[in-house]
């Protein structure tokens, strides 16, 4: 999706929606240790509302299952204590994520009665029957879609009849972040944002407040209005690792590869401390540890993205307890990046391999993209020809969002093909469609899905043909695109050299 909104232009009207900031004095702060503080009062009993406070912590940082069991507590302890009931059932939708559980959510909701009418009538007051009914719709029969926008404005009744209660707006902005279905839509993310950091200053411990606006604000053109929330994040939840990994939203978008990696070293480390205790294992696979090791390239530091990348081979390969089902697709990922960005062919990753059966089709994409692309750069055509017709044998339509990177990958390949059989002008050709093609994709911010930028290629074979001034516009575009990335600044500093700047 092309932003078209200046950046400006942004800042001025997100700024002009965020009030002078009072001190929160209607309701007391609760705090936790390592999880941050809200007001969140309920009519619980006295002895289930701590488990019920740290539950909607957790779930603001999206550690959805350690929420669900403290929300189960809560009811166990208060059986009656419908907020319970609604925060268990609200772990089941991951709305930034486009995903639902409505089966488990029922389920929850039905341990406290068997209609709809029957479990808002238990509700003790107003407010929470407001709540409740939140869940009801959110629950309730239909279309994902119209059921999310009807979520949404329960949500804003709730903050127009309460305006006094901070998480119904941390809510609130999380359901408009929730509207788009998985994609962004710039105009609404902007709304979100603004509540999202009118709640930041009024309580910079509220880790929904600074979740919320990083989400809001997570590309290159907004990132700066997050910077101030991505840098508290941490700090607020330092034992949730999804907050200590998702500062680092902004940090990419920005360039700034120290707080990256920085940030993903300790989400890596929460997340280890976790699987060792549950299964005796550690991991170097995953969703943390994929953005860790794109840190490491972006400075060079190749023997360290090597060990992350070794690691998590032998994770794929062992098939360790709570690592397995996802680490073969991780690794693939992970060692088409290192090929990519380290160009390093007397590495062990040129030949590494998983078991297919543990791969989905897009991880085989990603596995025979990096074989082509590592075989081409040696001049193994036969390779690189073979990879691409796997690449092109899969269908298209598979049900996995990140496939639409597909034809990216196969434009690459095509490219870099062309270009060893000396056709400079058809590589520049399938580059500039593949890179086009992205341009025209749903914006999707992080380690590029593009593992080799198809613009950045661009401009790599318009400055090996001596278009300099073309190459320099190339790497220019890829740049707005990914902030600081290393290869493609390596370029653009060569093509600015090139034109004598």
């Amino acid at each position: 999706m092309t932003l078209r909104y200046p950046l400006a232009t942004l800042t001025c009207v997100v700024l002009a929606v965020v009030p002078a900031a009072p001190l929160l004095a209607a309701q007391q702060l609760t705090h936790v240790d390592g999880l941050g503080s809200i007001a969140f009062p309920t009519s619980g009993s006295g002895e289930a509302q701590p488990h019920f406070i740290r539950g909607v912590l957790l779930m603001h940082s999206f550690e959805f299952d350690d929420a669900a069991e403290h929300f189960r507590t809560a009811r166990e302890i208060d059986p009656a204590f419908v907020m319970a009931y609604w925060g268990e059932a609200m772990t089941h939708v991951h709305g930034v994520w486009n995903e639902k559980d409505v089966g488990a959510a029922r389920e929850v909701l039905a341990a406290l009665g068997s209609t709809r009418e029957s479990r808002l009538a238990k509700a003790p007051t107003d407010r929470e029957r407001m709540y409740l009914e939140s869940a009801e719709v959110m629950w309730g029969e239909g279309e994902k879609a119209a059921l999310d926008t009807a979520y949404s404005k329960v949500m804003e009744r709730i903050v127009a009849e309460y305006p006094d209660d901070d998480e119904a707006k941390a809510f609130y902005a999380l359901s408009l972040l929730s509207l788009s279905q998985g994609e962004r839509n710039v105009p609404t993310y902007m709304r979100a944002g603004a509540i999202a950091l009118e709640l930041f200053e009024r309580n910079p411990g509220h880790p929904g407040a600074a979740h919320y606006a990083i989400h809001s604000f997570d590309d290159p053109t907004h990132a700066p209005l997050g910077l101030r929330a991505a840098k508290a994040y941490g700090p607020i939840a330092p034992t949730a690792g999804h907050a200590q990994h998702m500062t680092t939203h902004i940090f990419l978008a920005l360039g700034l590869w120290d707080d990256l990696i920085e940030a993903n070293e300790r989400a890596v480390g929460v997340v280890n401390v976790s699987l060792m205790e549950r299964f005796g294992v550690t991991s170097s696979c995953g969703h943390y540890n994929e953005w860790l090791q794109y840190g490491y390239q972006q400075q060079l530091r190749n023997d360290d993205a090597g060990v992350l990348l070794a690691g998590c081979h032998q994770n794929a390969l062992r098939g360790d307890p709570g690592t397995n089902g996802r680490a073969a697709n991780s690794f693939a990922q992970m060692r088409a990046h290192f090929l990519v960005d380290a160009e390093l062919w007397d590495s062990p990753a040129v030949t590494a391999a998983v078991d297919s059966m543990d791969l989905t089709e897009l991880g085989k994409n990603r596995m025979d993209f990096g074989t082509a692309y590592a075989a081409i750069k040696q001049g193994d055509r036969m390779t690189a020809e073979a990879g691409l017709a796997a690449m092109r044998s899969r269908v298209a339509a598979v049900d996995d969002w990140g496939y639409a990177y597909a034809p990216i990958h196969d434009g690459v390949i095509a490219a870099l093909l062309h270009r060893d059989a000396g056709d400079m002008d058809s590589a520049v050709q399938a580059a500039r469609d593949a890179a086009d093609y992205e341009a025209a994709l749903p914006f999707d911010f992080g380690p590029p899905l593009a593992i080799k930028p198809p613009r950045e290629l661009e401009g790599d074979l318009l400055l090996e043909m001596g278009r300099y001034a073309d190459s320099l516009s190339a790497y220019a575009q890829q740049l707005a695109r990914t902030p600081g990335r290393a290869k493609t600044l390596l370029g653009y500093e060569r093509a600015r050299a090139a034109v004598g700047r």
